[in-house]
């Protein structure tokens, strides 16, 4: 019989092999969900959900941004909306992977798209209120999923790792329109 791989306090870290083992071929159906998931999957699921409404909202008002920008500073503005959208197309896709990993429906119904989404859509008159909105979004954003990763914590790693690695860009999007808006009103 296999051994059991003790910690230097010789308590087992990982289980029998053997056992290891048979629990992955228990329910094969699951894919990547296996007994030893620890988190709510519902609840997880119904985050992603959210954030995938919030990754949403944001790209349509990011393009929006992007088509609308005018003034003698818009080129390069209206640039880093088209990046910062691009960008969260990605978000919005890794999110809606991992909840199709999780064995729920990513939900990219436009009905209530608004209001499952942690961000507002506010469309702003002028180049200045773009980029304040963006900001406001890109904070609600940074808070949100500080907030998911701190309730999912070591139960879902894959998940964490997936939303800590979406949270540092949102931080970077969040640094690069305070900057541009730093420069825009000191001009």
């Amino acid at each position: 019989m296999p051994k059991k791989i003790k910690s230097a306090s010789a308590t087992p870290f990982l289980s029998d092999i053997a056992e290891l083992r048979a629990r992955a071929r228990r329910h094969i159906e699951n894919g990547a969900v296996t007994a030893g998931y620890q988190a709510d999957r519902t609840t997880v699921i119904k985050l992603l959900n959210e954030a995938l409404a919030t990754e949403l909202v944001c790209i349509l008002r990011y393009k929006r941004h992007y088509f609308m920008a005018s003034g003698i500073n818009a080129d390069a503005v209206a640039q880093e909306f088209l990046q910062h959208a691009n960008e969260e197309q990605g978000h919005a896709d890794l999110i809606a992977a991992r909840i199709v990993q999780l064995k729920g429906e990513p939900n990219f119904d436009p009905q209530g798209l608004a209001t499952r989404s942690h961000a507002e859509y506010v469309a702003g008159d002028n180049l200045l209120e773009m980029i304040r909105e963006d900001l406001v979004a890109e904070r609600i954003a940074i808070d949100s999923y500080g907030e998911m990763i701190r309730y999912i914590g070591d139960k879902d790693i894959t998940t964490r790792r997936m939303l800590e690695g979406i949270l540092a860009m949102e931080e970077e999007h969040a640094d690069d329109l305070s900057s541009l808006l730093e420069d825009l009103q000191q001009k």
